[in-house]
């Protein structure tokens, strides 16, 4: 295969960035890519169409860059810390603030994943929920955790962590600060990681 060139790249993060935008606002059903392709400047959609095959894998790409944003995000807080408490708290907090400071992928994400029409199999979840499960077994091995069932505790953690997403969608308002620290609590109560 041969490697994109400098422009390549940058037209294809351009029309995913058109992409996120549009999915974002017009929903999933009606991002076109006439919508997309009006958004990100170009003159026509052909231009979407050298690039991306299909709707699909401009998709599949959007999600890509999404996660793969907030992947570093998390990466980089939660690797820092030195203890597995530490570390879940970073892990909470990150997630809640890159969903507010990142409310228009979000809702991009969202708005891709109601629409059922991207696979999210055993899989997936296994990969969304292992960096958590991770933290949790730090967590018993150095006795900071209590033993509690490590699956349940990261998908509750996961799903939890989501919820934002979920709610700024309807209250752009949402205090995550607040949304965060109650996350952290309550999970240092589950976890029984408080003195």
């Amino acid at each position: 295969m041969q490697a994109k060139t400098f422009t390549e790249s940058a037209r294809r993060a351009q029309i995913v960035a058109a992409a996120i935008e549009t999915i974002a606002e017009e929903g999933y059903a009606k991002a076109s890519f006439t919508k997309i392709a009006a958004r990100a400047g170009l003159s026509s959609t052909g231009l979407i169409s050298y690039h991306f095959a299909n709707k699909r894998e401009l998709v599949e790409q959007v999600v890509t860059a999404v996660y793969s944003e907030l992947g570093r995000a998390l990466t980089e807080r939660v690797d820092a810390q030195s203890s597995a408490s530490a570390a879940l708290r970073a892990y909470i907090e990150s997630n809640v603030e890159f969903a507010s400071a990142h409310a228009l992928q979000m809702r991009a994400l969202l708005n891709i994943f109601i629409s059922g029409d991207l696979d999210y199999d055993e899989d997936s979840e296994r990969d969304v929920v292992s960096p958590v499960e991770r933290i949790l077994r730090w967590g018993q091995d150095t006795g900071e955790f209590r033993d509690f069932n490590v699956r349940v505790m990261a998908t509750t953690i996961q799903r939890s962590v989501e919820g934002p997403t979920f709610l700024l969608a309807r209250d752009p308002d949402l205090d995550t600060t607040e949304y965060a620290a109650e996350l952290v609590r309550l999970f240092e109560l589950a976890t029984g990681s408080t003195s």
